[in-house]
C-alpha cells in the first residue's frame, strides 16, 4: 500500500486564481507537436488545487500532487511554492 501512494502525479504550474477560500487555480501549459504539420502548439491544462494556509497569489509558479477528491473538480493540493509572482 506505501508503494501505490508514491505514485502520485505531480505537476508544476502557475496560478492563475486564487479568488477561491483554500482553493486554487493552476495553469499547465505544455509544448506539443502538431502530428501533420509539425508545429508546436501550447496547450494548457487547469486544475483545482486544494491551498490550506491560503497563501499563493495569482502568478506564483507552484508544485500539485494528486490527491483523494475534495470535492467535485477538486482533487489536487498544494505541495510548495516554487517561486513568488514578482
Amino acid at each position: 500500500m506505501e508503494d501505490k501512494r508514491n505514485l502520485r502525479k505531480e505537476r508544476i504550474g502557475v496560478v492563475t486564481s486564487s479568488k477561491m477560500e483554500k482553493s486554487i487555480v493552476v495553469a499547465e501549459v505544455k509544448k506539443v507537436k502538431h502530428p501533420m504539420y509539425g508545429k508546436f502548439v501550447l496547450k494548457t491544462k487547469k486544475y483545482v488545487a486544494h491551498d490550506e494556509q491560503n497563501d499563493c497569489n495569482e502568478g506564483d509558479t507552484v508544485k500539485i500532487m494528486e490527491t483523494r477528491p475534495m470535492s467535485k473538480t477538486k482533487s489536487w493540493r498544494l505541495v510548495e511554492i516554487i517561486e513568488r509572482a514578482k
